[in-house]
C-alpha cells in the first residue's frame, strides 16, 4: 500500500527558500541602509498594529546605547510617547529578579543549590520527589521546578494591595504547591516560582524585596529611573501604603481598541512588577553582557553570569537541545538570528528584551497596548534589521535514528501551563506527531502543522529555526517531545478516545436537551413534570451570570463577586438538574403515558450529558469557582 506523504512541491519549495533565506535577508538589510529611518517605521507599524505608543534602546558594539519612541504615552490628552518614558514591563522584571537572588548567591549568602524548603519551611510543598530531589533555588530560577504557572485568582484580582504579604498568594489550604514534574528535569513556565523567590530574598535580607532590589541591585547598576516597587498612572490607585506611587512620566496602559487600564497591584508582583525606561533597560542588558564586575569589583560571580542564558541540567539539555531556559534568559532562534531573551507583558503593556552577547549587540522594546491580535515579532524584526547581525545558515539536514517512526501518536502537555486546565489542554491542546520518512511533522489541534527536519539522531530543526529546535526523547518508558521550553509526552490512544468520545456525547446530550427542551416549550408541552424540564431550566441558567461578567472588570475574574458566584451556582446546579430529570425517567420507565421514542431518546440525552459533567467534576471545572482556578 502507498504510504501517505506529507511533503508536495510546495513543501520542497520552502525548503529551497529556507537555504535561501539568509542570502535574502543579507539583501534586505543592505537596502534597509537607504530605506526609511527606524523612527519612521516604529510610527507606521504602531499604527498598523493599532498599538499606542512604544519605546526602545539598542546597544551597539562600540558600548553606546540608543533610544527611541513613537506613539502616545496617554491617548486621551494626545501626549507624546517620550525616550524616557517610564513603562512597565511585566515578565521581564525576571531577568533583573533573578540578578537579584544571584547577587546573594555571589555574597555567599544563598546557593543555587539550597533547597527552597531549608528557607521557608512553612511552605506546605507537596513535591513527591523530596527525598532525592527537592525544590532548589536554581529550579526556581530557570523555571524547572515543576510548579504551576498561576491560579486565576492570582493573575485576575483586585483584591491586593502593594504592600500585600506575598505569603498570601500561598494560601496552604489551596493546595497551590503541588510538584508536578521530577524538579530538574523539564522546563514549565512557572510565575509562582518567581513569587516564592521573592519570598526568598525577603527571608535571606530581613527586608521588602522591592526594597532590597532598588537600593542593592538597581541603584548599583545605575538604573535611577528603576524600580520593583508598585507604580500607577492615576493617584486614586493609591493604597495607604508608603511606598505606593504615581508616576506622571509612566505611560498609560491599553488594550484593544485603545482601552485605557491603569496600573493594578497583584499577589504575585515578584513575577510582573516593574517600572524602567529604555535607557535602563540599555545599562541592564549591558551588565549582563558583561563580565560580572562593576567598577573593577565582582559584583556577580563569573560563572553564574555564563548560566544566565545556558539551559543546563533538564532531560532536553542532556539530550542535546542547546535551547531552553538558563538562570534568567530563555534562547531565541528567530529570523536567523540566536539570542537570549525574555518577553513580558503586564497590564496594558508587552515588552521583549533580547542579548546578542557575540556581537556585543542587545535590544530592548516595550509597548503601552496588550493586545493580543497584534504582531509584535514585526517590531523585533525592524530592531534585528538596525543591528545588523550576522545571520546563521540553517543547520543541515542529518540522518534520522532508525526509531524515529516509534514516536508517532497524539502528544499531550506534560505538565500542563495550568494544572486546574489540564482537561482542557487535554481535550483540546493535544497535538499529532507523524513521521513520513523523511520528515516530521507536528500536527496541533489548533494552529498550523509545523515541518521539522531530522539534524542527526532525535534532533530535529523546524522550517523558520537555523539550529536544531526539538528533541525526541524516552523518560521511563515514555515517549518525549520537547522544545526546551515546553514538553509533551505521548497519550494512549485509548486514553484520548474515551476524552474525546465523553466529550462529543456529553455535547450531543446537552445539545439535545436544549433543542428539544425549547420545542416542548414552544408546543406548550413542556410540563414540570417532563423528563427536560429541570435540565433545560439549569442550561438556561448559565446565561444568567453573564451580564454581570460584562459589566464587571476582567481583571476580577479570579475574584468572588456577583458574577462568579453566579457561574458557581448555575454549573453547580447543572449535574444536579441533570441527573433529577435522568430520575424522572428512571420512576416513569414503562408507563403508558411515556412510552415510545421521544422517551427513550430523553433517557440516552440526559445519561450522555451527565456522564460529561461528572468527568468535568472530577478535573476540578465543576462547579466552576473561577477564584479557586
Amino acid at each position: 500500500m502507498k504510504r501517505n506523504r506529507y511533503p508536495t512541491l510546495a513543501a520542497r519549495a520552502r525548503s529551497w527558500l529556507r537555504q535561501a533565506l539568509p542570502a535574502l535577508l543579507l539583501c534586505a538589510s543592505a537596502a534597509h541602509a537607504a530605506g526609511a529611518p527606524l523612527e519612521a517605521e516604529f510610527a507606521a507599524g504602531l499604527k498598523d498594529e493599532g498599538l499606542a505608543g512604544a519605546v526602545w534602546s539598542e546597544v551597539l558594539p562600540d558600548g553606546t546605547v540608543k533610544v527611541g519612541a513613537s506613539g502616545l504615552r496617554d491617548a486621551a490628552r494626545r501626549m507624546p510617547m517620550q525616550a524616557d518614558t517610564r513603562m512597565q514591563v511585566g515578565s521581564v522584571g525576571k531577568v533583573a529578579l533573578a540578578l537579584g537572588v544571584l547577587r546573594l548567591v555571589s555574597e555567599d549568602r544563598l546557593t543555587l543549590d539550597t533547597p527552597l524548603q531549608q528557607v521557608l519551611p512553612e511552605l506546605a510543598l507537596k513535591n513527591p520527589w523530596q527525598a532525592s530531589d527537592p525544590v532548589r533555588i536554581r529550579h526556581l530560577l530557570a523555571h524547572t521546578s515543576g510548579l504551576d504557572n498561576v491560579r486565576f485568582w492570582q493573575a485576575f484580582s483586585l483584591n491586593p494591595a502593594p504592600q500585600t504579604p506575598l505569603a498570601d498568594a500561598f494560601d496552604g489550604d489551596r493546595n497551590l504547591l503541588r510538584v508536578r514534574a521530577r524538579p530538574g528535569s523539564r522546563y514549565a513556565y512557572s510565575n509562582m516560582g518567581y513569587g516564592l523567590l521573592g519570598m526568598v530574598i525577603e527571608k535571606i535580607t530581613g527586608q521588602p524585596y522591592e526594597r532590597y532590589l532598588d537600593a542593592q541591585l538597581l541603584q548599583p547598576l545605575g538604573m535611577a529611573d528603576s524600580t520593583f516597587a508598585f507604580v500607577t498612572q492615576v493617584s486614586t490607585q493609591l493604597s495607604a501604603q508608603a511606598d505606593a506611587q504615581a508616576d506622571p512620566r509612566l505611560a498609560m496602559g491599553y488594550f484593544e481598541h485603545g482601552v485605557a487600564q491603569p496600573a493594578v497591584p497583584q499577589y504575585l508582583r515578584p513575577a510582573a512588577q516593574f517600572t524602567t525606561t529604555a535607557a535602563d533597560m540599555g545599562k541592564l542588558a549591558q551588565f549582563l553582557m558583561g563580565d560580572g564586575k562593576l567598577q573593577g569589583t565582582q559584583f556577580i560571580d563569573l560563572a553564574l553570569m555564563g548560566a544566565l542564558s545556558e539551559p543546563a541540567g533538564t532531560d532536553a539539555a542532556q539530550a542535546g537541545l542547546a535551547t531552553g531556559h538558563g538562570l534568567a534568559l530563555a534562547v531565541r532562534d528567530r529570523h536567523n538570528v540566536v539570542g537570549a531573551c525574555h518577553p513580558g507583558t503586564a497590564v496594558g503593556f508587552r515588552a521583549m528584551l533580547c542579548l546578542y552577547p557575540e556581537q556585543d549587540s542587545a535590544f530592548f522594546v516595550a509597548f503601552n497596548t496588550d493586545a493580543e491580535q497584534a504582531d509584535y515579532e514585526r517590531f523585533n524584526r525592524l530592531l534585528l534589521r538596525d543591528l545588523e547581525l550576522p545571520l546563521r545558515a540553517p543547520a543541515p539536514r542529518g540522518t534520522p535514528a532508525p526509531t524515529v517512526e516509534n514516536w508517532q501518536g497524539v502528544y499531550l502537555p506534560s505538565p500542563s501551563p495550568m494544572a486546574s486546565m489540564a482537561w482542557v489542554d487535554a481535550v483540546f491542546g493535544f497535538t499529532r506527531v507523524k513521521w513520513d520518512g523523511e520528515s516530521l511533522f507536528l500536527i496541533p489541534f489548533q494552529g498550523e502543522p509545523k515541518e521539522l527536519e531530522p539534524v542527526g539522531g532525535l534532533l530535529f530543526r523546524a522550517s523558520d529555526r537555523s539550529t536544531p529546535s526539538h528533541v525526541l526523547m524516552q523518560e521511563d518508558g515514555k515517549h518525549v517531545l520537547s522544545d526546551g521550553l515546553r514538553s509533551y509526552e505521548r497519550a494512549s490512544m485509548l486514553r484520548m478516545l474515551v476524552l474525546w468520545g465523553s466529550l462529543a456525547l456529553g455535547a450531543a446530550g446537552m445539545l439535545y436537551v436544549l433543542v428539544v427542551g425549547v420545542w416542548r416549550a414552544a408546543l406548550r408541552s413542556l410540563g414540570r413534570g417532563d423528563h427536560l424540564f429541570a435540565p433545560l431550566l439549569s442550561l438556561l441558567a448559565l446565561l444568567l451570570p453573564l451580564p454581570f461578567f460584562y459589566f464587571q472588570s476582567y481583571l476580577r475574574l479570579g475574584d468572588v463577586t456577583i458574577a462568579s458566584v453566579l457561574l458557581a451556582l448555575t454549573t453547580g446546579a447543572l449535574p444536579l438538574a441533570t441527573a433529577f430529570g435522568l430520575a424522572r425517567c428512571w420512576r416513569s420507565r414503562g408507563t403508558a403515558a411515556e412510552a415510545g421514542s421521544w422517551a427513550k431518546w430523553d433517557w440516552v440525552a440526559l445519561l450522555a450529558a451527565l456522564q460529561l459533567l461528572l468527568v468535568l467534576a472530577w478535573w476540578g471545572l465543576l462547579p466552576l469557582r473561577l477564584w479557586h482556578l
